[in-house]
């Protein structure tokens, strides 16, 4: 049911995966929506109705308001905004070498907008920024516009990726931060249609929802990676992490949500949202501590996966062949933004293995990277072929039941390295395979007696070669 009393006109200026589900979304619930970009190619895809991003659900509502012409796209920024009484800013903002987030392309289309306006708008801070961005954005507009023209509001995003267009129509909660009681109505207004079952809108002031954005994503990354360190410790002590996990998540006090231990958080979000916030602190001459040491046990975890490798395999790899199955930073994204495969791969290949990938979304994004210096497998078992070992990277569904029978057919060597812990270790129990994963008991020690006679057909293939 769509709610034309709540029709807008807006703009969102930004086409990125922020920008293009928000623009989305918003047409979705019968709003006009106009989205802009200086990307031309990224625009005429756009008006055919294909998606630059993989998001499942996303290119259904696309095509949809299109065709229903809710939704429009355009590089001119003047023609972009003419009727829009709601301007989102959904624009990059990239780390710098410090960790700081670089404001550049906010800034600069604050500029381009105090030009242009000519009646009272509400620009909405929709990227992730640090706190204080709102102020800066309003000194911008300030130079040449009316400050009765425009107010500047702070509407941070809390989209998953894998579930974005879930999470934008049945939010758990909407911050907006914002001092003007004008704004507050126009964004009460345009967000109503998304809060109909209850969930809650807070608003408070731009500072508060700025920082919120990066204290939400830093908590959940602090969570990740004291799982991991858990992880590590169960290994060395013969606990099992998946008990310890429903142990803890099991106090309502905790919760059972983001305590999952991995080869280390990844994406577009956690990691630059982290490092900003450790910037934001070192700029106010803080020790934050905690958020400091989170990186570092990030950073280390991403290198635990390969360490197991080499320990079962030995420090040179040349003349193995591993199979990696999953590339993005988590399932349902062609995202691999500070992806841990990428750390992986980088590691195995200067240790001298031969590589063969396969991911369902993300391998045209992986091959940018590393072009031909890896194998791009057709699918999950062509993947497998040959190789000594099999590594499980990222938790796709397509994964999770796979034909083991086939799979201990076609490896040279019977070992699996699961990095998400997608396997049980009862099941693992009675396939022969030597599986190690994280936190957990080795399953199946014994085959690793098997490895000197595979390594000395490896030995004897490398002279061959030679």
């Amino acid at each position: 049911m769509r709610l034309n009393s709540h029709l807008m006109h807006i703009a969102i200026i930004g086409t990125g995966y922020v920008g293009l589900v928000t623009g989305t979304c918003f047409a979705e619930t019968g709003n006009n929506v106009t989205c802009i970009d200086i990307d031309e190619k990224k625009i005429g895809s756009l008006k055919e109705g294909k998606s630059p991003i993989y998001e499942p659900g996303l290119d259904v509502l696309l095509e949809r308001n299109i065709k229903e012409k809710r939704l429009q796209f355009t590089t001119h920024l003047a023609e972009g905004i003419k009727q829009a009484k709601v301007i989102f800013l959904a624009l990059p903002t990239p780390p710098g070498k410090d960790g700081s987030a670089d404001l550049q392309y906010v800034l600069d289309v604050a500029a381009s907008l105090s030009k242009l306006i000519t009646r009272y708008t509400v620009i909405v801070n929709k990227s992730t920024v640090p706190v204080g961005t709102a102020e800066k954005v309003h000194e911008v507009l300030v130079q040449h516009l009316d400050p009765s023209l425009f107010d500047v509001v702070s509407n941070p995003e809390f989209l998953r990726e894998g579930v974005a267009v879930e999470d934008f129509l049945k939010p758990d909660r909407v911050v907006i931060g914002t001092s003007s009681e004008q704004a507050k109505k126009v964004m009460d207004e345009l967000y109503q249609p998304y809060l109909r079952q209850g969930n809650p809108i807070y608003f408070m002031d731009e500072r508060s929802s700025e920082m919120t954005k990066y204290a939400a994503n830093s908590y959940l990354a602090m969570r990740i990676s004291f799982m991991n360190e858990m992880a590590n410790l169960c290994e060395k002590t013969g606990a099992n992490v998946d008990w310890v996990r429903i142990g803890i998540g099991g106090d309502s006090r905790i919760g059972k949500r983001f305590l999952f231990p991995g080869i280390g958080y990844g994406g577009s979000c956690f990691p630059k949202d982290v490092k900003a916030l450790a910037h934001t602190a070192l700029e106010m001459d803080y020790d934050f501590q905690l958020i400091n040491t989170v990186m570092e046990v990030n950073d280390r975890q991403k290198l635990v996966l390969g360490r197991k490798i080499r320990n079962y395999f030995g420090s040179d790899l040349s003349g193995y062949t591993f199979a990696i199955w999953g590339l993005a930073f988590k399932p349902e994204t062609d995202d691999i933004r500070d992806a841990p495969s990428l750390e992986l791969i980088k590691e195995l290949l200067e240790a001298g293995a031969k590589l063969r990938v396969f991911d369902p979304e993300a391998m045209a994004n992986v091959q940018q990277i590393f072009g031909d210096k890896i194998h791009f497998a057709k699918d999950m078992y062509a993947a497998v072929e040959g190789a000594s070992a099999l590594i499980v990277v990222t938790e796709w569904s397509e994964f999770r039941n796979p034909d083991f029978d086939r799979i201990y057919e076609i490896l040279k060597h019977p070992a699996m390295f699961d990095g998400r812990n997608v396997y049980s270790l009862e099941k693992m129990q009675g396939l022969g395979f030597y599986y190690e994963s994280m936190g957990r008991k080795i399953v199946h020690e014994q085959v690793r007696e098997t490895l000197a006679v595979h390594h000395k057909t490896i030995v004897r293939e490398r002279g061959v070669l030679d």
